[in-house]
């Protein structure tokens, strides 16, 4: 999502580069290009002529005239008016205060809003609530069986007294707003303090769905209003959320199938011009992808300046907190790296979801999105198949594969021998550098990938190789201190990517490289 418009803006922002001093012509410029932009994501021209306005009189204004670097001024204006159009702050559900707290999803049919129920209800109870789902779309032919099978995938129960329609030309039984009501009262009786009330939708805006949508508003009185909306509809998001806003009032706005390659112009415009927030974000097909929508964060995958918060967030649910800390007393240890362990950590990495899309937030990831689109996540199947297919005994000791025994691992995990050959080699060379993270106090972790926990104090002190005794002459002990400090900062910058972390046997102080608050936690401190 936002690929074309990332591309655009951040091709615009590199023709501001290296210039001291921006003049008018270079503002008007820049202005035209994001707003080409913008219209080209299909963003309602209402919003772009809004947007690139308060844009170019903040341009032309004081900030950037006076500021040392003008073209990152430039970026940092359009970051924020970015956030501001997005809806400005991160808004979370209203939770009632007695009694269940009521959602009810409103949406035009396709738009995905039994699909996001079920994604909402497994969100909600990761949460540590307990939330029923109610099925109220009885005219859309097996919508209440489809509701019934994301509710089992999702672990939440889902109340459906009525089958609804099979067909097309079944009348549907049942009267939804009757269901809606009792919905909310099984809640009550059973316990859940969260109910999501999925209603019907139609092909396109019609006097009778908004009227059913009514009545079970009316009728239910719901915490919270969530208008589902197709991230991929075009310039019609801004007619179809207006039509929803005046029919049912809606409180929050939730984006679906927002991994489409779609331009995303309707994120970027229904929450400016209803002024009703972007809540919640569909981001795949699994019951997992579902986000809570951060304008902030957003608005830098938008600018190509990556989303390292929600990986921190990824990381700190999904990471085995035990593993972590089995691996950081092994670094302590002064152990070896095995190919169990090099197993164990591609499996931690891979339960924090897809590594394409959290390399795709990482800072600068548009100039690498042709080769993350060519990612195989199989890669790690293979990898796993591999590992697993040698003994116990080639886990721990890989220096005894030979070319038979490599053979064989190559049969019995189906690829070729090339392929064992890449990974052993790919395995020596990380064995080497956490041997060398583990000596000079470095964290422990997946190479190149984020580790857990710090190095710690080596105990094996006896083995340590002894200081030389410092000379007695002044002159000559400062010299022998400066050749030191000279081979330390030589060998500091011969260490893999990261191993600097714990130079001198330190620990790593992530404030040192500005990083966004919060990154301590994803490194293990």
């Amino acid at each position: 999502m936002f690929n074309s418009l990332s591309d655009r803006l951040t091709a615009t922002f590199k023709n501001l580069r290296g210039k001291g001093r921006l003049t008018e012509a270079d503002v008007d410029a820049t202005v035209r290009e994001i707003r080409r932009a913008l219209l080209d994501a299909d963003v309602a021209v209402a919003v772009v002529r809004d947007f690139t306005g308060r844009v170019r009189e903040r341009a032309l204004g004081a900030e950037v005239s006076g500021a040392l670097n003008p073209s990152q001024q430039i970026v940092k204006i359009v970051n924020e008016e970015l956030v501001e159009i997005l809806g400005g702050e991160t808004r979370r559900i209203r939770l009632a205060k007695t009694g269940p707290t009521i959602i009810m999803l409103a949406g035009l049919q396709g738009a995905g809003k039994t699909t996001l129920a079920g994604k909402l209800s497994k969100w909600l109870k990761g949460q540590g609530h307990s939330p029923l789902l109610v099925a109220c779309d009885l005219q859309r032919p097996n919508a209440v069986t489809q509701l019934q099978v994301v509710g089992k995938r999702a672990g939440v129960p889902v109340f459906a007294p009525h089958p609804g329609a099979t067909s097309e030309l079944e009348h549907p039984a049942g009267d939804p707003v009757a269901v809606a009501r009792a919905g909310v009262e099984e809640a009550r009786q059973k316990l859940h303090d969260v109910v999501i009330v999925d209603t019907a939708g139609r092909l396109g805006v019609d006097a009778e769905m908004m009227e059913q949508a009514r009545q079970i508003r009316k009728a239910i009185v719901p915490n919270e209003v969530l208008f589902v909306i197709d991230a991929m509809i075009g310039q019609d998001a801004v007619n179809t959320a207006m039509a929803f806003d005046e029919g049912v009032n809606f409180t929050g706005v939730v984006l679906s199938k927002l991994d489409g390659d779609a331009r995303g112009g309707a994120a970027l415009s229904v929450a400016s011009v209803t002024g009703k927030p972007v809540m919640f974000a569909s981001t795949g097909e699994g019951v997992d992808d579902f986000e809570l929508f951060h304008p902030d964060r957003m608005a830098s995958r938008i600018l190509d300046m990556g989303d390292v918060l929600t990986l921190i967030e990824q990381a700190e649910k999904n990471w085995d907190k035990d593993e972590a800390a089995r691996m950081a007393k092994k670094f302590a240890d002064q152990e070896d790296f095995t190919l169990d362990d090099f197993l164990a950590q591609m499996q931690q990495i891979r339960n924090m979801g897809s590594m394409k899309k959290m390399l795709m937030m990482m800072p600068g990831a548009q100039n690498i999105r042709q080769q993350l689109e060519q990612f195989d996540e199989r890669e790690i199947d293979r990898v796993e198949a591999i590992v697993r297919s040698m003994t116990p005994h080639e886990r721990v000791a890989p220096k005894i594969i030979n070319g038979s025994r490599r053979a064989r691992i190559a049969r019995g995990s189906g690829v070729h021998v090339s392929e064992v050959n890449g990974l052993l080699e790919r395995f020596a060379q990380a064995q080497k550098m956490m041997k060398k993270m583990a000596q000079s106090g470095g964290m422990p972790g997946m190479p190149g990938m984020p580790g857990m926990g710090g190095g710690g104090a080596r105990k094996n002190a006896k083995n340590a190789p002894k200081k030389k005794a410092r000379s007695g002459n002044p002159a000559k002990a400062a010299q022998e201190l400066r050749d030191a400090e000279a081979k330390r900062a030589g060998a500091a910058k011969a260490l893999p990517t990261g191993a600097a972390f714990g130079q001198q046997g330190g620990d790593f102080d992530p404030s040192q490289l500005n990083l966004p608050k919060g990154f301590d936690k994803f490194l293990g401190k």
